[in-house]
C-alpha cells in the first residue's frame, strides 16, 4: 500500500466530491472570503476515514511514522498547538517518572506554564556568560546538580533550550552523554531547529542523543503556524499521545496537519538540498557582510547591534525582523528563500547604517525563593509598576512575545538588581501576588 500523502489525498478527495456536510466546522466547506475558498473546503473535523490526532491510528498515524523515519527517532507526534504542546507533553511523562527538572534558565514561558500546571518544581542553572535570552551555560553547572541529584536518590531530567531565540545552539551531545551517565533523561526545546536534520552536518538533537525534543514546524519549515513535532527515542507515541490530549484541543486542525505532511512530503522530495543551499548562501552573505554576526544556526541572522535602531531602517526598507532589542537584531531565514530573496537580503543590509549594540548590566544573582511557581501562580494578584516591585513575590510572569524568555519565576521575589536588568530589556510592569 502507498501511504505517501495519505492526508493530503484524503482531504483533496473528501473537498472535491462536494459531500453534504452535516458535521463541523459550521462553515461546511463555504467560504465568506474568496481568497480562503479551498482553505475552507480542505477544513474539517474527525470524520469517518480522516482518523483522530490523539487517538491516531490510519492516516495521521501513517503520516507520523514517516515523520520518525526522516528524523531518525523511535516515534514522532505531530501537534497543532505548536512546540507548547510538545513541552507540556514531555514534561507529563517526566511528572509521571518522578524526575526532578534541571533546567537552563533559558526557556520560553510555555515551558514555565507546564510545570506550574504540572506541579513539577525546577533546579535551575543560571548562565556562565551571557543573559537570560542567550546564555552559554557550563556542562559542570548541569553535571554538579545531578551528581546531587543522584547521591539523594532522585531521577533527573535535564532540559534546555537549543537553538535559543538568538540562534545559539547548546552543547547537545556533551549533555546528552552526561545525562546518560547519570541514568536522567534530555530533553531538548528545538522549537527553533526543526532544519538542523538537514544542514551539510546533521545538528539535531535526535541525531546528538536527545530523548526527547519538540520541532515547530512552522518557525523554521515551509509549514502554517501552529505546525510542531515531538519526537521520541523510545516507541511511545501512544502513551505521549495521551498526555498531549490533556493540554490539546480536542479539534486540532486538519490545515496544519495536512501542511506538516506537505513540509515533511517537500523534504523527501528535494527540500533538504534547499536547506543546504539557503546554509550556503547564508554563510557566503555572512562572509561578504562584515558586521558582527553572533549565534551558531544559519539560519538565524542575528547580528550584534543596536536592534531597535536597526530594525526601523529594516523597515523604512520593507524588511521586518523576527526580533530587536538594544543588543541585537534576529532574522529568521527560510529554505524557500530565491537568489532574489538573497539578493534584495544583501542590498538592504547593506545599505544600513547599524548603531552599536548597547550591551545589557551584568546578570543578577539568583532571586530569592520565595514559594513554590504553582502556589504564587495561582494566588490573588495585582500589576504594579516594575519599580514598585521590590520584596514583592512574582505571580503569573509578564514577558513579552518574541521572545517570551522569562527573567524572575514565579515564586521569586524581585530585588533592585533584577528590577534594573528588566528595565532594560523594556518591562515596565509586573504581576505580583497580593
Amino acid at each position: 500500500m502507498d501511504i505517501k500523502n495519505n492526508l493530503i489525498r484524503f482531504l483533496d478527495s473528501y473537498a472535491d466530491k462536494k459531500m453534504l456536510r452535516l458535521h463541523m466546522p459550521a462553515h461546511h466547506g463555504k467560504s465568506l472570503n474568496s481568497m480562503l475558498s479551498r482553505a475552507y473546503e480542505l477544513d474539517i473535523t474527525e470524520i469517518s476515514g480522516a482518523d483522530s490526532l490523539f487517538e491516531a491510528d490510519g492516516i495521521i498515524a501513517e503520516g507520523e511514522q514517516r515523520t520518525a523515519r526522516l528524523y531518525g527517532s523511535d516515534a514522532s507526534c505531530w501537534s497543532a498547538g505548536g512546540s507548547t504542546l510538545c513541552i507540556q507533553g514531555m514534561l507529563a511523562k517526566m511528572r509521571t517518572e518522578n524526575r526532578t527538572v534541571v533546567s537552563s534558565r533559558t526557556v520560553h514561558r510555555a515551558f514555565l506554564n507546564a510545570c506550574i500546571l504540572l506541579g513539577i518544581s525546577v533546579e535551575w542553572i543560571f548562565p556562565e556568560r551571557g543573559d537570560v535570552i542567550s546564555g552559554e551555560y557550563a556542562l559542570e553547572s548541569f553535571e554538579e546538580k545531578l551528581q546531587f541529584l543522584t547521591k539523594q536518590g532522585e531521577k533527573a531530567c535535564v532540559y534546555v533550550t537549543s537553538p535559543d531565540y538568538r540562534g545559539n545552539v547548546q552543547d547537545i551531545a556533551g549533555l546528552s552523554e552526561l545525562c546518560h551517565k547519570y541514568n536522567a533523561q534530555l530533553l531538548v526545546d528545538n522549537a527553533h531547529g526543526a532544519h538542523l536534520a538537514f544542514l551539510a552536518k546533521n545538528r539535531h538533537p535526535m541525531n546528538l542523543g536527545a530523548d526527547y525534543c519538540c520541532d515547530s514546524f512552522h518557525k523554521m519549515l515551509p509549514t502554517l503556524t501552529g505546525g510542531a513535532v515531538l519526537h521520541s527515542r523510545y516507541d511511545n507515541a501512544p502513551e505521549l499521545k495521551q498526555y498531549m490530549q490533556m493540554f490539546g484541543s480536542t479539534s486540532p486542525s486538519y490545515l496544519i496537519m495536512r501542511s506538516i505532511e506537505e513540509a515533511v512530503a517537500w523534504l523527501e522530495n528535494g527540500g533538504k538540498k534547499n536547506v543546504q543551499s539557503t546554509e550556503k548562501k547564508v554563510n557566503a552573505l555572512r562572509e561578504r557582510l562584515k558586521y558582527n554576526w553572533i549565534g551558531d544556526d544559519p539560519f538565524h541572522l542575528t547580528i550584534s547591534v543596536n536592534g531597535l535602531d536597526f530594525a526601523e531602517q529594516l523597515r523604512r526598507q520593507s524588511a521586518e525582523p523576527e526580533y530587536a532589542d538594544k543588543t541585537c537584531c534576529v532574522m529568521l531565514l527560510s529554505p524557500l528563500m530565491d537568489e532574489n530573496d538573497f539578493s534584495r537580503l544583501e542590498s538592504v543590509l547593506t545599505a544600513c547604517e547599524p548603531l552599536p549594540a548597547e550591551l545589557p548590566p551584568p546578570l543578577p544573582k539568583p532571586p530569592k525563593k520565595a514559594c513554590d511557581m504553582r502556589t504564587a501562580c495561582l494566588s490573588a494578584w495585582e500589576m504594579i509598576p516594575l519599580e514598585q516591585a521590590e520584596g514583592r513575590i512574582c505571580a503569573t510572569v509578564q514577558v513579552p512575545c518574541p521572545p517570551a524568555v522569562p527573567m524572575v519565576m514565579s515564586g521569586e521575589m524581585f530585588d533592585k538588581n533584577w528590577i534594573s536588568y528588566m528595565k532594560y530589556f523594556g518591562l515596565k510592569e509586573v504581576r505580583v501576588v497580593k
